[in-house]
C-alpha cells in the first residue's frame, strides 16, 4: 500500500497547496494512505480538521512525515535538506524546473530518488486532466489582467454617462498560448478593446473567436513544437516583430506579454525606447519577468516605473487566486496518480514504458529517464 504525503509549501508568499479535502476522499476511496503536514491548507482557509474528517492523517512533525512517504506531493520541489529525510525509494512529484535545476537533478540521480516534473507532462488529449502547467497558466492570464486593471488609472469598458463618454481601454496581448488566450478573454469580458499577436498563425482564429483583433506580422516561417509551444525566432525575426509591434504598443493602455519559451530564456520583446512612446500611466505586465523578462526594465517580484509606465513583474500569478489554483492543481495531481493506480495492490505502479512517464519522470532508481534532460546533463558532463 502506497503512503502518499502532501506537504506544506515552504516558499515565501506561496499561498497555494497541493491537496483539498475533496481529493482526500477520492484517494481514500481507492484505499490509499494519505498523510498531510499540519497547516497545509491554512493559506486557503482550510483547517486540519477538514482534512482529517475527509480521511487524512495530520502530522505536525515534517521530518517524521517525510520519513514515511512513498510519494511526496507538492507545488515547489523539496529542498535537499527535506529530501535527506525521505527514503531513497521515494518519488517526489512537483514543478521541478528541470531545464534549470541541473545540480538538483544530479543529486536526485546520485541518491537514487525519483522525481516527476509536472511541467513535463505531455500536452495530449490523454493528459489534459493532469496538465498542471496549463491549469496554472490559465489562471495566470486572468490574474495579469486583474493586476493591470487595478494599476491603470482608468476603466476598461466604454461608459456613456451624463458627464461624458469614456472610451474603452486598449489592451494588447503578446502571445496567445494558454495564458494569453485567458488574458484576452478576461480583458474582453471587462469591456476593453483587445488586440493580440502570436508568432503562430494557427492561433489567429482562436484570438478572433474571443472577439479580439489579431495583429498580422509577416516575419517569415514560424510554427510550433509537437507539444504546441511557439518555436524560437531568429534575431532577424525578433527585430521585425519588435518594429511591427511598436505602433500598437504605443497606442495601448495595457500591454501583456506572455512569451515564454519552454526550457529556454524568454525573448526580449519590448525595449525602453518603445515604452517611452506609451502614454504616462500606462501598464505593461511581464509574465516572464521571473525568468529574464520580455520587457526591458522589468523587475522580478515587483512593479517598476520605466519611462513613466508601470511595468508589473510580480510573478507567481496563480497564487493570487490561491483557492482556485489549489483546486485545479490538486485535481491535476489526482488525475495523474489515478492513471497509475493499481487497485488490486492499492499502490501506485510506475510503468516506465508509459509515454507519460518517459517524458515527465526525470530521475528514477539512479537513472535519468527524460531523454531531453538526459541529453542536456550528459552533454554538460562531457
Amino acid at each position: 500500500m502506497s503512503t502518499i504525503v502532501f506537504v506544506r509549501e515552504q516558499v515565501e508568499n506561496e499561498r497555494r497547496c497541493s491537496l483539498l479535502p475533496i481529493n482526500v476522499k477520492a484517494y481514500t476511496k481507492l484505499g490509499a494512505t494519505i498523510l498531510i503536514e499540519s497547516g497545509i491548507g491554512e493559506t486557503v482557509n482550510i483547517q486540519d480538521s477538514d482534512y482529517a474528517e475527509a480521511g487524512a492523517t495530520v502530522e505536525a512533525d515534517r521530518e517524521a512525515l517525510l520519513a514515511k512517504a512513498d510519494f511526496v506531493m507538492s507545488i515547489h520541489p523539496l529542498t535537499k535538506a527535506d529530501l535527506e529525510k525521505t527514503k531513497t525509494s521515494v518519488c517526489c512529484i512537483s514543478f521541478l524546473d528541470p531545464f534549470n535545476a541541473h545540480d538538483h537533478i544530479k543529486w536526485l540521480q546520485k541518491t537514487g530518488r525519483s522525481a516527476l516534473s509536472v511541467e513535463m507532462i505531455p500536452r495530449s488529449s490523454r493528459c489534459q486532466k493532469m496538465d498542471a502547467l496549463s491549469s496554472q497558466a490559465s489562471l495566470a492570464g486572468y490574474v495579469m489582467v486583474a493586476k493591470a486593471m487595478s494599476t491603470l488609472p482608468r476603466v476598461f469598458p466604454m461608459m456613456m454617462t451624463p458627464a461624458g463618454t469614456l472610451k474603452p481601454a486598449k489592451v494588447f496581448v503578446i502571445g496567445a498560448g494558454v495564458a494569453g488566450l485567458q488574458a484576452i478573454a478576461t480583458a474582453k469580458r471587462l469591456g476593453a478593446s483587445v488586440t493580440a499577436y502570436d508568432t503562430r498563425e494557427v492561433v489567429a482564429e482562436q484570438v478572433r473567436s474571443l472577439g479580439a483583433k489579431f495583429l498580422a506580422i509577416d516575419i517569415g516561417e514560424t510554427g510550433q513544437t509537437e507539444q504546441g509551444y511557439a518555436k524560437a525566432l531568429t534575431p532577424e525575426q525578433i527585430e521585425i516583430q519588435q518594429q511591427a509591434q511598436a505602433a500598437c504598443i504605443a497606442d495601448s493602455d495595457v500591454v501583456i506579454t506572455t512569451a515564454q519559451l519552454f526550457g529556454r530564456k524568454p525573448p526580449l520583446l519590448i525595449k525602453k525606447d518603445v515604452i517611452a512612446k506609451m502614454k504616462p500611466g500606462s501598464v505593461i505586465v511581464d509574465m516572464a519577468a521571473e525568468n529574464g523578462g520580455n520587457v526591458e526594465g522589468s523587475v522580478a517580484g515587483s512593479i517598476a516605473n520605466v519611462e513613466g509606465v508601470n511595468v508589473i513583474g510580480t510573478g507567481n500569478w496563480a497564487s493570487e487566486v490561491a483557492l482556485d489554483a489549489s483546486q485545479m492543481y490538486a485535481n491535476n495531481l489526482q488525475a495523474l496518480l489515478l492513471e497509475f493506480w493499481d487497485s488490486e495492490n492499492k499502490t501506485i505502479q510506475l510503468n516506465l514504458e508509459d509515454d507519460i512517464l518517459q517524458t515527465a519522470l526525470i530521475t528514477h532508481a539512479g537513472e535519468l529517464i527524460n531523454p531531453t534532460i538526459k541529453a542536456l546533463l550528459t552533454e554538460e558532463k562531457a
